[in-house]
Formats: C-alpha cells, structure tokens, sequence
C-alpha cells in the first residue's frame, strides 16, 4: 500500500490542478466484480477472442456473438460502482477542464455520475446498427437475438471495438487532447494495451503529472510521475478529497 507522504503529495497536486484527466482500464471495475480479459483467471482464459469479438466471427454467426454478448451484459448488470468510480465523478465536479477516457465498456462510470467520458472501447449497453448506423442504448438485456433496428429493421450490432477493428476517429482525438492536462492519473490500467498505453507516454511528454494507481507495478510505472500501490476502490478516495 502506498506511503502516506505519497498520498498526502498527490492530495496536493490534485488540489492545486486546473485541469485533470483520468485513463482507466479493467482493473478498477474487476473491483465490482467484472472479471478482466487478459489476465489469470479473465475472460479470454476460457473463450477464444476469434469466435466472438471480430467482425468475421458476427459474419458467420450474429447469434452466436449476441448471446455471448447478451451472457456478458446479464453478468455486468448485477455489478455496481465501487468507491474508485465514485470518487473520479466527484473530482469531476470541482475540476473546470476534466476528461475521463476509459477502456472499460461495463457503464459503471456512468452510473456512478461521471459525464465527461469518452469510451476508447466501445459500451456493452449500447447497439449500431448494420444499415442506418443509428446507435441506441439499451435498457435491458436483449432476448430476441440478433435483436434488429427499430428505424429500418437491420440487425444490430453491439457497438463495442472487436479485434481488427479501429477506434474511432472522435474518440482518439479527445483522448489525445485530454494528454494536455496538467495532471493524467492512470487507474487499473495494465498498460499493454495500445493504442491507450501510449496517451501516458503523451501526457507525460506534455509536462503533465501522472499519477499511476494499480495493485501493481506495470510497463507503465517507470513512465509516471508517482506510483501508488492498491486497489482503486482504496487509492483514488484517499487521494481526492
């Protein structure tokens, strides 16, 4: 667990700040218990990514993708925000210029107040559609699967990044110019995944302070300005006030 004087010195760097900007990866909601994808014990440990998170794998068979999906977002509604999302959407209200870019696609940052987001990933909770485009947020589970657009009847898909697939332009942008910030706190992330790892190396490049929380060291420790060591759920409330 982190040292007091660190956390009493990144207290002091958030008070002080004029504009903060929030990275977030699967560690901080794996705290609500929303398993992660890469690591011991995730989700690509018992499904294989090429037979439901590629645009090939919904070609040759949406209802297949859907209901694995579908599984996914019965697992993610029992799960609530935990102190880590709370305390970031409360930073959000007394910081002028903030930006929170997260990884995660389970919504719990919505819910726990936060709204200036911006979804690197994608929302489980939210559907494209095939032929108009238009995108729709759910409020349930679907359980006609494929579930189909109720403008122009066209299947729907879940509007999340699959494998091979890019970000979308707007959300790189706003991740970029969040890299301008005077402070960049990094939670739960692992920093293997690109190309969200690099906006630390961005941030820092910028003069921002980068404030890393994880229960562990990572690639992206010797990078940051200060690494504090445990769960976010502990860290983050500890150190905004």
């Amino acid at each position: 667990m982190s040292t007091d004087p660190q956390i009493h010195r990144a207290r002091e760097v958030l008070l002080n700040a004029q504009s903060v900007s929030v990275l977030t990866g699967a560690g901080i909601s794996a705290e609500s218990g929303i398993p992660t994808f890469r690591d011991a014990g995730g989700i690509w440990e018992n499904f294989d990514p090429e037979q439901v998170a590629t645009p090939e794998a919904f070609a040759r068979d949406p209802g297949f993708v859907w209901k694995w999906y579908a599984d996914r977002m019965q697992q993610f509604r029992s799960s609530s925000p935990n102190r880590g999302h709370q305390s970031l959407a409360a930073l959000e209200d007394r910081i002028s210029e903030f930006r929170l870019v997260t990884q995660n696609i389970d919504n719990l940052h919505q819910l726990a107040g936060s709204r200036r987001i911006t979804e690197l990933h994608g929302n489980i909770w939210r559907t494209r559609c095939l032929g108009c485009g238009r995108k729709a947020t759910l409020s349930e589970v679907p359980s006609d699967l494929p579930p189909k657009c109720s403008e122009c009847g066209n299947m729907l898909r879940p509007d999340v990044v699959w494998f091979g697939e890019a970000l979308e332009t707007e959300n790189i942008q706003q991740a970029e110019a969040a890299c301008h910030a005077e402070v960049f706190i990094v939670a739960g992330t692992s920093g293997e995944v690109w190309p969200a790892a690099g906006f630390v190396h961005q941030a820092r490049s910028h003069g921002a302070f980068v404030i890393e929380v994880n229960t562990q060291r990572t690639v992206l420790s010797d990078v940051t300005n200060m690494s504090l060591m445990g769960p976010c759920g502990e860290v983050l409330p500890q150190i905004i006030r």
